[in-house]
């Protein structure tokens, strides 16, 4: 997987198909290269298609919360690249390589992390990053091996976004404090603008 200049994910939870296209324009004008629709948003695979029709040749689209074969073969379906999972199941991080999707797969503790990696996993997500705090990260970071994508996600914002890359994240993924459903476009725009300059300013 080659790295990315802008290694965060923006999170479309809540966001219709009737929506989507006009805030990922605002995402991808801030520099954007990761996008997904959680499974649990409403007509996701419709939102996951447009995506993927309109804006597949510049960023990686995707899904999130994909918990099960049901999803992933929807995902697979739809030719979007991208898997997003907010826990550890090697066998569906298997099933997903073999379909040659790149996967952001949510972990928490030592034990899950290395069990993604051994499956395949091209990131690891520490999920709920705000909730074990940047010493956490920091110690479990200490361990993994150097070449680790580690994604801060869960209460990441602009102002902490560099204590959690200090700690040894390399991305972060972004939910509610980038888009809450029913928000403007513009405010998406606006949000992930300062989002981009937050990780210019420390890279």
């Amino acid at each position: 997987m080659q790295p990315y200049k802008l290694p965060l994910v923006a999170i479309l939870r809540g966001i219709t198909p009737s929506e989507v296209l006009e805030h990922a324009s605002g995402l991808l004008d801030a520099g954007f290269e990761m996008i997904e629709v959680p499974t649990n948003s409403p007509d996701w695979q419709q939102s996951v298609q447009l995506l993927q029709q309109h804006y597949g040749a510049r960023a990686h689209i995707g899904a999130g919360t994909v918990i099960d074969d049901e999803k992933l073969d929807t995902l697979i379906a739809s030719g979007a690249p991208l898997m997003v999972t907010p826990n550890t199941d090697p066998r569906l991080i298997r099933r997903a390589k073999a379909a040659g999707l790149i996967t952001c797969v949510g972990a928490m503790t030592p034990s899950e992390v290395f069990s993604a990696l051994a499956a395949g996993t091209d990131i690891v997500k520490i999920f709920p990053a705000a909730v074990l705090g940047v010493e956490y990260i920091g110690a479990l970071a200490s361990v993994l091996p150097k070449t680790t994508q580690l994604y801060a996600v869960g209460g990441i914002t602009p102002e902490n976004l560099a204590d959690y890359l200090a700690a040894g994240c390399t991305g972060a993924g972004l939910g509610s404090d980038l888009y809450r459903a029913g928000q403007t476009s513009d405010e998406t725009r606006r949000k992930a603008q300062c989002y981009a300059a937050a990780w210019y300013k420390v890279k």
